[in-house]
């Protein structure tokens, strides 16, 4: 018995080790399980023939921007069928072989005032449910191994809450019992378990951008993008720790807050980042940039951050590298579009607006394509996402890729 018992402990030891390093390589909500666009997987290549990675399967979702999220083997997206008056279809693939597990759809209008339309919040995954919130204020929880609804709420008809000019666009936030969402004047917060209200602010217009959590002063904060300012709220309860007014061009507040070393860096539409301190919404002095992030919040590493700058609304873009103590650009990259990027293992893994998939070097002595290959056609300004050696990217129609770089 005194032998076996080392080998018991080995054993779970490895067995614990083995799902550890299973689970780090999941992608179970909006910008990753740190919320802040960087995944935990490092086994993957960035070596590819010049047609690119090996194609693992594809799918047709539908019109829309929302991206992946892979947790479990399985795989939660969204996307918008306009036949018969118009559906919005929350779809669950198994991640590996792409086989349809399930799909759940409801009536929805195409909403394509000034863009094409279609979904536009990406689900999250929290443990063995799914969360999902529609452009007009349907919430639905689901069960992620049948896709049961467990519960739903139209959300506007039971808060009198307005809706913003493009529909709500925020992922579920999940913390501890509750789910937070963009949605009011400074929030609202479910209990995850029922669907209950637990707290809510004003009615006014909530902005695009999914909450980001940070702690303060010892107690759990959620940032959030409101129609015209930035507000710190407590999770628990909803109180407003700060405010700042911030106004972006269209009030298209539509990327998420970055979260870094004690500050946060907000942009938006034609309106160049700002940094904040967490501790009171003031602004950093002597930080200042040009680059207005418009819908892809960027990364963080090594003390720069990389993200692309929208030029106004005008046809173009750059993905540039900031320092991120003073905001100083320290390069800039065009012919990319208005793109997005994600990162992994020091890398950048980035989608151009048309497609052209590109692994960078993080590095702000100058732009390095390590790999790139057009994989994908149309416009994509959706991010793309590495989960368990595969990379999934999609655009605007609906087009999902599924891309192997596992190595092997």
């Amino acid at each position: 018995m005194g032998k076996l018992r080392p080998m018991r402990s080995a054993l779970c030891l490895s067995l614990f080790s083995a799902v550890l390093a299973a689970s780090a390589s999941d992608w179970p909500m909006f910008r990753g399980p740190d919320l802040n666009g960087i995944s935990r997987e490092t086994g993957w290549s960035s070596s590819w023939p010049n047609e690119g990675p090996k194609v693992a399967w594809r799918a047709k979702l539908g019109l829309g921007f929302s991206t992946v999220v892979v947790n479990g083997g399985k795989l939660i997206t969204t996307g918008h069928d306009g036949r018969a008056k118009g559906q919005d279809t929350l779809w669950c693939f198994d991640a590996a072989t792409g086989k349809e597990l399930w799909k759940h759809s409801y009536a929805a209008p195409l909403g394509n005032k000034y863009f094409e339309g279609g979904t536009t919040g990406t689900p999250t995954i929290d443990g063995d449910r799914v969360f999902h919130l529609s452009r007009q204020g349907d919430f639905f929880c689901f069960e992620l191994a049948t896709g049961k609804v467990i519960f739903q709420k139209q959300l506007v008809t039971e808060l009198g809450v307005e809706v913003p000019e493009w529909g709500f666009a925020g992922s579920p936030l999940v913390e501890g019992k509750l789910v937070i969402l963009n949605l009011g004047s400074h929030g609202t917060a479910l209990d995850k378990a029922t669907g209950n209200v637990v707290w809510k602010s004003g009615k006014s217009s909530a902005a695009y951008a999914t909450a980001v959590p940070f702690d303060l002063d010892g107690t759990r904060c959620a940032a959030l993008l409101t129609h015209r300012e930035c507000a710190a709220v407590e999770v628990a309860t909803g109180k407003v720790r700060w405010r700042t007014k911030f106004v972006t061009g269209y009030d298209t507040s539509a990327s998420a807050p970055v979260v870094h070393d004690g500050t946060l860096l907000i942009s938006g539409e034609s309106a160049p980042a700002v940094k904040l301190n967490l501790r009171d919404g003031s602004t950093v002095s002597g930080w200042k940039t040009d680059t207005a992030v418009q819908f892809n919040a960027g990364v963080v590493l090594g003390g720069h951050l990389y993200a692309f700058h929208g030029i106004g609304g005008k046809p173009g873009g750059e993905l540039r590298c900031l320092d991120w103590q003073t905001g100083a650009t320290k390069w800039a990259q065009t012919g990319l579009g208005v793109g997005s990027l994600m990162a992994a293992n020091g890398k950048l893994i980035v989608l151009s607006e048309t497609g052209e998939l590109l692994v960078v070097a993080a590095s702000p002595q100058k732009f390095e394509a390590l790999a790139r290959a057009q994989v994908i056609g149309k416009k994509c300004w959706t991010v793309p996402v590495l989960a368990n050696g595969r990379i999934y990217v999609r655009n605007v129609p609906g087009d999902l890729l599924v891309l192997d770089v596992s190595g092997k």
